[in-house]
């Protein structure tokens, strides 16, 4: 008995470290905000992205960039721990209600402890916890902050649209807010599709800077790996990067209040010249909108601002 928990022991010990080794070496590649993935060769040549929610889809968004990328590669490693962690426990249960049953078994053991035993499942559910966190903390660091950003967006959650700024590209500001279903043109998805979406070029690393006007609200984009509070009085930091042309499609996912169903964001990535272009139309447009969203900002009645009402 002392042979097979010690053998049992040793593999289960092996398989544990040789997780630990590839969760330390897993995420290397993805937790890199510069390299392979950057636009060379992108633009001209990947399709067109479109990050949003598919009919009787189960799976993750595909990923647009290196974080979702990351998020991705985390659950993936933890999917399969829990695949091997189940498999193994419904085998042994399995094994044990058929070896130890009643007709087989009619004086049962009286075994109170086995220490090997015991230090076995003490050590071997330690090492799979190690396995887990260390990659989660990289990636929860990773997710946290952008190092070297190109460019800062400021995002504001109001009631019931965002607001963007745009302070190193002149500092423009203006809102964006739902397009109601009878508005639609073609290709515009319903409950997601916004008047303006926030525009930023492929390729670079976006810091992304988000407070509240009135209430917490939360800055989604499924497929670029963002998720950020948005909380009035406080200003918080994430990141994301396009690695491709396309459109993103994200919700405000923290219940802020009648209309939270229906406040969606929409993150169109376009090539660096084609972004340059539409800054400058956008200086000339938005030269006026408003406060910097990070600004503080007075409280405001809540009321739900539809494309419809800048007409």
């Amino acid at each position: 008995m002392r042979r097979v928990i010690g053998r049992w022991f040793g593999k289960a010990s092996g398989l544990a470290l040789a997780g630990l080794w590839g969760a330390l070496g897993l995420f290397g590649p993805a937790l890199a905000q510069e390299g392979a993935q950057g636009t060379g060769g992108i633009v001209g040549s990947e399709p067109t992205a479109l990050g949003a929610p598919v009919p009787w889809g189960i799976g993750l968004q595909g990923a647009g960039g290196p974080v979702k990328t990351a998020i991705g590669n985390f659950n993936s490693l933890v999917l399969w721990i829990i695949i091997a962690i189940t498999v193994f426990v419904l085998v042994l249960l399995s094994w044990c209600v058929w070896r130890y049953r009643a007709s087989v078994n009619k004086t049962p053991s009286r075994t109170s402890h086995n220490t090997l035993l015991e230090i076995a499942w003490t050590v071997v559910p330690v090492l799979i916890l190690v396995v887990i966190a260390i990659p989660s903390f990289r990636l929860i660091y990773y997710e946290d902050r952008a190092r070297d950003a190109d460019m800062t967006i400021n995002v504001q959650g109001r009631q019931w649209y965002w607001h963007y700024e745009y302070p190193d590209n002149g500092g423009f500001a203006f809102d964006s807010r739902p397009i109601p279903e009878e508005d639609l043109k073609p290709g515009q998805l319903r409950n997601l599709a916004v008047d303006e979406p926030l525009v930023v070029p492929v390729g670079a690393n976006i810091r992304i800077l988000t407070t509240g006007q009135d209430v917490i609200h939360s800055f989604f984009v499924p497929s670029l790996g963002v998720q950020k509070y948005s909380i009035p009085g406080r200003t918080l930091e994430t990141w994301f990067r396009a690695d491709r042309p396309g459109t993103f499609y994200g919700q405000c996912n923290q219940i802020c209040g009648t209309n939270h169903w229906f406040m969606p964001i929409e993150v169109r990535a376009v090539p660096k010249e084609e972004f340059q272009a539409w800054v400058e139309e956008a200086k000339k447009k938005y030269a006026q909108a408003g406060a910097p969203a990070v600004a503080e900002a007075a409280a405001a009645e809540p009321v739900l601002q539809l494309a419809e009402d800048r007409r």
